[in-house]
């Protein structure tokens, strides 16, 4: 028998699955605009946003939201709270405030994308600090330790503290590292 907690993470984890699903449609429209729009405002691709790589923010170029299926590998791209007082994700295409994870991809990268949520554990234990949003507990630090890079991600999902929630998007996208 569902409790009526897990009945409503259930539900908010729902609401964010079609948020995200209504973003990628969104953001696969042809493009109408000169330059490289930042994807939260212009709801195009290409676009760019800014990306977490080992604690360092980078412009990742979102090529293709859509992309037929493939067997490529793919690269795990996370989806946490704002790590900062700016969002990486923010504005009409962005269903919520938000920023993003991956590691050092090679250019034109397949990335799979998750949500990461402070798990049951983590916020009874105090260990996760999610942020105060409607949609679901997006996590923000772990143990006090921001979310600017790959590996404490997946220690903590790995221990308990955190709940991945494959969105199942798989997009290409490339980091500018010298951007």
């Amino acid at each position: 028998m569902m409790t009526r907690s897990q009945n409503t993470i259930r539900v908010r984890i729902a609401t964010i699955i079609v948020a995200a699903l209504t973003l990628v449609l969104a953001a696969a429209l042809p493009v109408q605009a000169a330059g490289l729009p930042n994807c939260g405002v212009s709801g195009t691709t290409p676009c760019f946003e800014k990306v977490w790589v080992d604690g360092h923010q980078f412009k990742m170029t979102f090529i293709n939201l859509n992309p037929p299926p493939t067997t490529a590998p793919t690269t795990n791209f996370y989806v946490v709270a704002p790590q900062t007082g700016t969002p990486q994700g923010a504005g009409p295409f962005s269903p919520f405030l938000h920023d993003h994870v991956v590691d050092s991809s090679p250019h034109n990268a397949h990335l799979h994308g998750f949500l990461v949520l402070c798990s049951a554990q983590g916020i009874s234990s105090g260990a996760c600090v999610p942020i105060p949003q409607e949609i679901a507990p997006f996590a923000k630090t772990v143990n006090g330790h921001r979310l600017t890079s790959v590996d404490p991600i997946e220690s903590a999902a790995n221990s308990g503290l955190l709940t991945l929630v494959d969105t199942g998007a798989v997009f290409i996208a490339r980091i500018n590292h010298d951007e």
